[in-house]
């Protein structure tokens, strides 16, 4: 069996952190639980990232990474209004189904500590202002299709029909 680089074991405990820290949220996470899935060691988990933030803003970045992939994948038409469209249809394919993604999310909006909610405001920011340019508005018009696509969170996560 071919050894993994640091790199790609990385992304694997990212893919493993992702489902526990959605599952427990951060401070319900134990980076043991983690290590032991990953068959690494907790002082191999703390190379790779330094700190249990560090491994949970990695999985931010992961879940941020994703949504702005899909959005700039689906970005197309000839209005802002045709845009949205666009990005929010492939929001409620691609993205609403993967539950822990879902959850990962909802949890990430919700992080006590205030250096993660820092973290998370700022990505999200940056999704915001990458809606925007992909719709061809101000950042400021982009409030109604966030507040849709997060009512649309609440309804998924509650299993209600739609």
């Amino acid at each position: 069996m071919a050894r993994m680089s640091a790199e790609e074991r990385r992304a694997e405990v990212v893919g493993i952190a992702f489902r526990h820290f959605a599952e427990g949220g951060y401070d319900g996470t134990s980076t043991e639980a983690i290590a032991r899935e990953a068959e690494v060691s907790q002082p191999y988990l703390f190379r790779l990232f330094k700190t249990k933030r560090g491994l949970y803003e990695a999985c931010v970045d992961q879940c941020f990474a994703r949504v702005e992939g899909v959005f700039t994948a689906a970005a197309a038409g000839d209005t802002p209004e045709e845009r949205f469209a666009t990005m929010g249809l492939a929001y409620g394919q691609e993205l609403l189904p993967d539950r822990h993604a879902l959850l990962f999310q909802m949890r990430a909006y919700a992080v006590a500590d205030p250096e993660i909610r820092a973290y998370v405001r700022r990505k999200f920011e940056h999704l915001r202002q990458t809606v925007a340019d992909l719709a061809g508005v101000a950042p400021v018009e982009t409030w109604n299709f966030f507040g849709e696509g997060m009512l649309l969170n609440v309804v998924a996560m509650l299993d209600f029909e739609w």
